[in-house]
């Protein structure tokens, strides 16, 4: 079987370096081909699972430097039907990438904003003058190096192989254990997995009825209160009136677990609305693989 499987491109983005590994992984794993299809943006790779265009798809939710990749939760809580299968989490190494002799020749520098923001103390001391232009993935820019003389992007050292283009400076990335977890998701919770498998960790998000004192507390102690611990809690605007906001929450507990059946049942007294996006394992990925 073939296997789809949507992410953030064109070729060469730390999304598809990603979704390679996914896909040597499930083909060691379960014998099933996988059939790579890049898209221009995360909420598309997203919303090409939700439409039935791809069966899976591998997106960016949280980096070690900049922290959450706003776009993936956001869209994760407008469709539905997604559920998360697995977390990878990936080294990243950022290099600088361009057709110019020397640091002194550049004058623009294109990234994604992550890999941008994630490599801004080394800009500020080595390129302090430099036009920085934010592009929809790392690798966007790099075909157009080759006409722009005095542009350079940020991306991986795999993709300057992929392109063909040098690398003025290697591991730019401001601190050097730079990371980033991925979720796989999929329309069924149970697809391509194991679903006896226990799980280590369980993604939810969910909206209180009203900005009044206690109104976060109140759930987040039904989870204390049953020993399950939050490894992340993030807040993103509702959209809907300024000051209110849905909460994500991942937890170190399988949802199928006694505990965690009891929580959200008691959960569900203190909150408006609930979303559980489902229970994976995390993998990490080496450099070597």
């Amino acid at each position: 079987m073939t296997i789809s499987i949507a992410h953030l491109g064109p070729p060469g983005t730390y999304a598809e370096q990603a979704t390679v590994f996914y896909a040597n992984w499930l083909h060691k794993s379960t014998g099933n081909q996988a059939m790579l299809c890049p898209y221009s943006s995360i909420a598309q790779s997203l919303q090409a699972v939700a439409k039935g265009q791809t069966r899976l798809a591998v997106v960016p939710v949280e980096n070690s430097i900049e922290g959450s990749v706003t776009m993936t939760m956001d869209t994760l809580w407008q469709l539905d039907s997604l559920k998360i299968q697995l977390a990878l989490v990936l080294p990243i190494a950022h290099a600088l990438i361009s057709r110019t002799a020397s640091l002194h020749g550049i004058q623009t520098v294109y990234s994604h904003p992550q890999a941008l923001a994630q490599c801004q103390g080394w800009l500020g001391r080595f390129l302090p003058n430099v036009q920085l232009i934010q592009s929809n993935s790392t690798t966007e820019a790099l075909q157009g190096l080759d006409q722009e003389l005095t542009a350079a992007a940020i991306a991986s050292s795999r993709a300057a192989q992929l392109y063909n283009l040098p690398i003025l400076a290697r591991n730019i990335n401001d601190y050097p254990d730079n990371c980033t977890r991925f979720w796989v998701v999929s329309q069924s919770e149970e697809d391509l997995i194991n679903s006896s498998a226990s799980s280590s960790h369980t993604s939810l998000a969910f909206s209180v009825p009203a900005n009044l004192p206690g109104a976060l507390l109140k759930p987040l102690q039904v989870f204390a209160h049953m020993g399950i611990n939050l490894s992340r809690i993030e807040s993103r605007p509702t959209k809907r009136s300024l000051g209110e906001y849905l909460f994500f929450i991942d937890l170190e507990a399988d949802v199928k677990q006694a505990k965690m059946q009891s929580a959200l049942g008691k959960l569900t007294q203190h909150i408006e609305v609930l979303k559980i996006f489902g229970s994976y394992n995390i993998l990490p990925i080496t450099m070597e693989q």
